[in-house]
């Protein structure tokens, strides 16, 4: 493959696109298919055909459009007309209305909020490209940013790049990209190895799965960059098992991008080889933990170990390896493409570029968005999401996952970047966020969120393990109205504990949404201890006895 030949395949993809008067774009990504939107795909392309459209219209599956809470999803272009809830019986409607007025019934504003409010980077191509489809992806742009790299800047000046870029890595903690890539690429070592976390076990969490689904070359793209950067030659993704389309997906990518000469030898001819293969994992949630992944991918227990080293100095069997989650991959072709000055323009000082969240929970407009860093929370849940149904108030929303915190509605009007959630308790985390109402309790939201870190604890460290556990039981007692006054300050001396001893960033952070939900609701744990009831009537209480419902 040569550039030229690059351009070709782009140019003959435009021309076929031309070639159809309407096309029409269902969204295939995991949310949607759980609607039954692959019987909708297949109910519009035989109505196309019974009506004797085939040179007019073209039906094609993409990725995820976004407002999952109505799906099934289906666009309509060059008209940019969507439609929402649309079932196998819609079909011979959609495709009449071409070229007429739009079905009303079904019609989806796409000035509303939740689309307009987004700023799409990552998420660009997802609802545009044919995830199956490599000249898809090359045809709206793909590999650009990856033959640039190749034939334009030397290793060091991708690096300097993404480093002017301002990019943080987007699995959790934050880590500036670029030195997390200088500091692999500085080795000596005869091999190197890039690593896709794509691990994401946070509840309600879904943004890797949706890029993984919806656009898998970009991040292979990312990775091939990357590789060149730090002159690695081998990388894995690690995928849990759980992801059945997102890894049938990257399989195709893979074998795609091989064929074509993306991936493998001589890429575009140059002297950088790059070949990449899948690990799944079986779901354990401490695997996200770098030094625990690499462990799964060695085929040994998925524990974490002390650090340092790092594995940016010792990583899989013992070499330099780069580890970065899916969103951290999926930026980099962007970056690249349009400049580190592009990139570091949008967000915050210190927090640059867009972030992917999964939006869930109490809130209308679930979904997955993308949105530049900076924004509040109010205008993400108010504005984008739509606010809280059924006519009921905001109480909190976490964010980071399990190990986040819960925020109340007093610091709605707080920017959305690092340094502003770690003040308020929180965690940017991967990307979930999670909505609360008025009907949660807040001590039975901390004793939920501490059952999944005690269940996923790998238990190779005594805090962590035996602290999650002792953390939940008094949980318990507190939320069944057996607790006292002096088991609730134990809560936060465990907690304290729990934090600064535990080997991993699972125990480190598993205390967040307790020490959160004590600093901002500690009025209702008074009332499950001093009172005897649960405000939100979630806990049944009855006499100083749990109820069983």
């Amino acid at each position: 493959m040569t550039p030229e030949e690059l351009g070709e395949i782009t140019a003959q993809q435009e021309e076929a696109e031309r070639q159809f008067k309407h096309r029409v774009h269902v969204c295939t990504a995991a949310g949607c298919l759980s609607s039954g939107s692959d019987k909708v795909k297949d109910a519009l392309a035989k109505e196309i055909k019974d009506q004797g459209l085939e040179h007019q219209c073209k039906v094609k599956g993409v990725g995820c459009m976004g407002l999952c809470a109505n799906g099934p999803l289906v666009a309509v272009k060059p008209r940019n007309v969507m439609y929402q809830n649309v079932a196998e019986d819609d079909a011979r409607e959609i495709i009449q209305s071409l070229g007429g007025e739009p079905v009303a019934r079904l019609e989806c504003p796409t000035e509303m909020p939740f689309f307009r409010r987004q700023v799409k980077i990552v998420l660009e191509n997802c609802g545009r490209v044919d995830p199956e489809q490599i000249n898809d992806y090359i045809a709206a742009g793909g590999y650009e940013a990856l033959v640039k790299s190749l034939t334009e800047f030397s290793p060091g000046e991708v690096i300097e790049q993404v480093l002017r870029s301002g990019l943080r890595g987007r699995g959790g903690a934050g880590y500036p990209t670029g030195l997390k890539w200088g500091t692999v690429a500085k080795s000596d070592a005869d091999r190197k190895y890039v690593i896709c976390n794509a691990d994401e076990g946070d509840p309600g969490a879904f943004m890797d799965r949706s890029v993984l689904e919806s656009d898998p070359h970009r991040v292979l793209e990312g990775m091939a960059i990357a590789a060149y950067a730090v002159d690695a030659t081998q990388g894995y993704i690690y995928v849990r098992a759980e992801y059945p389309l997102a890894i049938k997906n990257l399989k195709t990518a893979i074998r795609q991008a091989e064929h074509l000469g993306l991936l493998g030898n001589n890429i575009f001819g140059t002297t950088h080889s790059f070949h990449v293969e899948l690990r799944l994992g079986a779901g354990a949630f401490v695997c996200g933990e770098e030094t625990a992944l690499i462990a799964s991918i060695e085929g040994r227990r998925g524990t974490p170990r002390p650090r340092p080293p790092f594995p940016a100095a010792e990583g899989l069997w013992g070499n330099p390896t780069l580890i970065n989650n899916v969103e951290t991959f999926a930026n980099i072709p962007p970056i690249i493409r349009n400049g580190a000055d592009w990139f570091a323009r949008i967000g915050t000082e210190k927090s640059k570029g867009t972030k992917v969240f999964a939006l869930a929970g109490r809130v209308k407009n679930t979904g997955l968005i993308e949105v530049p860093m900076g924004i509040t929370l109010r205008e993400i849940i108010f504005e984008i999401g739509g606010g809280v149904p059924d006519g009921r108030s905001f109480k909190a929303v976490q964010t980071g996952g399990p190990s986040g915190g819960c925020i109340p509605a007093e610091f709605l009007d707080m920017p959305v970047d690092y340094e502003s959630l770690r003040k308020l308790g929180s965690i940017m985390g991967s990307g979930g966020m999670i909505v609360m109402d008025d009907s949660s309790c807040m001590v039975d939201v901390a004793k939920y969120f501490m059952e999944f870190c005690k269940s996923e604890s790998c238990g190779k460290c005594v805090p962590c393990r035996a602290g999650t556990y002792q953390m939940h039981d008094l949980l318990g007692r507190i939320c069944a109205g057996h607790a006292t006054a002096q088991e609730v300050a134990l809560l936060e001396e465990l907690c304290d504990l729990v934090m600064n001893t535990s080997l991993c960033g699972l125990g480190q952070s598993a205390p967040n949404p307790v020490l959160s939900t004590l600093r901002y609701f500690r009025d209702e744990y008074h009332a499950h201890v001093e009172e005897r009831k649960c405000p939100a009537g979630v806990c049944r209480i009855e006499d100083g006895k749990e109820v069983v419902a």
